[in-house]
């Protein structure tokens, strides 16, 4: 199994967007480069490293377009930014952005608590947006949140999600990116819906964003990757979590991710790099790691040569 995943799942990063939402302190500029530049230098081949959020809303976004600015454009060809609106594409764009991930929810109601619109007026939008990005010779992608369940209305229907998907509106996105924002879907949903995805909808690369709550993020992904899914998002040390989504917890942990699948860049030096730097980040924090690997990897086993060594 694990070679079938190796050549094909890339992990996106996403711990400086979804990973700092609901931190209580902020990163400054320079450690967000700090973070991003090292991930890139250890083989992350993706990056989300922002939000253009409303900073009274998510104050760990306030400094995302200082960040964007900073990065080279060899550096943000591999950088995603989170955008809601058309003039979110149009800030980051201006700021030297070029891939855009544009997100609403497939449910109204967590669409009006989080982007305060209904999702038919953040889907009227989307023409405008995409329309900005090609200006820049930029990609966007389509993101829908709530993909299984909401906080507010509770179980999504998988018809909802292939509807938004098949929205003539939506057709400029280069790829669908479904989340399970709650952590609360199993393997068999994960590999259902992203099957729908990619068989009844325009073809484009598919995205899974899955998070932890209920334990079950790596299988998911894993289960998002066997239907199809080209790319699985995941946060250094499982942090992160929707301000506006009550239940959701922290994102899968990358490092799990990927001792699970294994890409060919990954080997067990730069897995303890990748180690050291989740637990650097979220002791900064002040943030608990969540990740099991990051565990196993502090273990005793030391005849095993992924363990990294405990106590250092």
């Amino acid at each position: 199994m694990t070679q079938s995943f190796e050549s094909r799942t890339l992990l996106r990063d996403v711990t400086l967007r979804d990973g700092l939402q609901l931190t209580g302190k902020m990163l400054p500029t320079a450690r967000k480069l700090e973070i991003a530049r090292r991930l890139l230098e250890l083989g992350v081949p993706a990056l989300e490293i922002g939000s253009m959020a409303r900073p009274d809303l998510v104050p760990p976004m306030a400094n995302t377009v200082e960040v964007i600015s900073e990065l080279t454009p060899e550096e943000l060809d591999h950088c995603w930014v989170w955008v809601a609106t058309p003039r979110h594409v149009e800030k980051a764009a201006a700021a030297g952005a070029r891939h855009f991930q544009y997100c609403f929810s497939a449910s109204d109601s967590h669409n009006q608590a989080n982007i305060g619109r209904s999702t038919d007026d953040s889907l009227a939008a989307m023409p405008a947006a995409i329309e900005l990005a090609q200006q820049v010779g930029g990609s966007i992608q389509l993101c829908i949140a709530t993909s299984f369940t909401c906080p507010f209305e509770g179980r999504v229907p998988e018809q909802r999600v292939i509807d938004i998907a098949n929205d003539p509106r939506a057709h400029g996105a280069v790829d669908v990116v479904v989340c399970d924002t709650l952590g609360q879907a199993v393997p068999a949903e994960v590999y259902s819906l992203v099957s729908r995805v990619r068989l009844e909808t325009p073809q484009r690369g598919i995205v899974f964003h899955g998070h932890d709550t209920w334990g079950l993020g790596v299988a998911n992904s894993l289960a998002a990757v066997a239907a199809g899914a080209m790319t699985v998002d995941g946060a250094l040390g499982g942090l992160g979590g929707c301000p506006f989504a009550p239940g959701a917890s922290g994102n899968t942990a990358s490092e799990d991710l990927l001792f699970a699948t294994r890409p060919n860049w990954l080997n067990p030096t730069v897995f303890g790099s990748l180690v050291e730097l989740s637990e650097k980040t979220l002791a900064e924090l002040g943030e608990a790691n969540r990740s099991k690997a990051v565990q196993g990897a502090r273990s005793n086993a030391t005849a095993f040569e992924w363990v990294v060594g405990g106590g250092r």
